[in-house]
């Protein structure tokens, strides 16, 4: 086989097929002029990069298991870690998506309070997301199964500001600029999102690369004329939470980190640098909750 044949058969980039060859673990693999050969028996190499992120996973079960020894929460100890949570959460989600409101702005906003010089725009994105999360909140408690009528619904707190289109798949098509994926045609919209949500409550994955996966056919999908992001974060620590664990806080400052894992999955359909990006949230996010539990 050359390159380009094993990248297919193995589901992996050629340029990592080369690396492969090159490091030597892609059994019989010869360097012929400027090309790899590889037997057409040959077998796909294990990767390592996967058994650090299945070790990253048990580690973060161990964590777990740790902060549920502590549970129930009393309501003081829910209330600071909603309460601390909420506000770097809804700047840090909005930032990424332009809002121009600084941690501090945006606290005082959600407080009641308008910020002069600022866009009446981001005052409302920031109480719209503050809703939103509070709005899932309420879902966890109820454990109400992720369907398009709870998107519909998480959506239409996200864009409060914007009434003609909460709620509603978007009718023309959009570019995601920069991105490697182009966002389905309006037509397929139902389908896919009909299909990724019976995909998703049909798989036994660990939650974090489960969620990981229908967050970047989520935002592939794009199904809204606006607040895509916002939403998809919010429905990743809608299952998170359900599932037990904490909620994760994608930071403004791992915005190229965060672009890049998407990037690689719709490039090189490698979704393991989003996965290791939600693994790295919810192991620090673990060991936060029982450090301020445990002071």
């Amino acid at each position: 086989m050359i390159v380009k044949e094993a990248a297919e058969k193995w589901n992996l980039s050629e340029r990592r097929v080369r690396v492969l060859c090159a490091e030597g673990k892609i059994y019989g693999a010869r360097h012929k002029g400027r090309s790899w050969w590889i037997p057409d028996e040959a077998k796909k190499p294990e990767d390592g990069r996967y058994r650090k992120a299945e070790r990253l996973l048990i580690r973060i079960d161990r964590k777990k298991q740790e902060f549920d020894s502590r549970r129930p929460l009393t309501a003081g100890e829910a209330q600071r870690l909603t309460e601390e949570f909420a506000v770097e959460y809804t700047y840090n989600s909005n930032a990424i998506e332009g809002n121009m409101l600084t941690l501090r702005e945006t606290d005082l906003v959600l407080r009641g309070l308008t910020i002069d010089k600022k866009p009446l725009k981001d005052h409302m994105e920031a109480v719209g997301h503050k809703e939103a999360f509070e709005f899932v909140c309420e879902l966890v408690k109820k454990q109400v199964p992720l369907s398009e009528q709870v998107i519909k619904q998480i959506h239409s707190l996200v864009l409060s500001g914007k009434k003609d289109d909460r709620g509603v798949y978007r009718r023309v098509p959009v570019r995601i600029m920069g991105a490697k994926t182009e966002p389905v045609q309006p037509p397929l919209i139902q389908s896919r999102m009909e299909q990724l949500l019976d995909v998703y409550q049909k798989s036994s994955e660990h939650i974090v690369p489960r969620l990981a996966r229908f967050h970047v056919e989520f935002e592939g999908i794009h199904p809204f004329i606006d607040g895509n992001g916002r939403t998809g974060r919010l429905l990743v620590n809608l299952e998170l939470m359900k599932a037990g664990y904490p909620p994760i806080d994608i930071k403004f400052t791992d915005r190229i980190a965060y672009y890049d894992a998407f990037d690689a999955y719709h490039g090189k359909h490698n979704l393991v640098v989003m996965e290791k990006l939600f693994a790295g949230y919810v192991n620090e996010r673990l060991e936060r909750y029982i450090r301020i539990l445990t002071d």
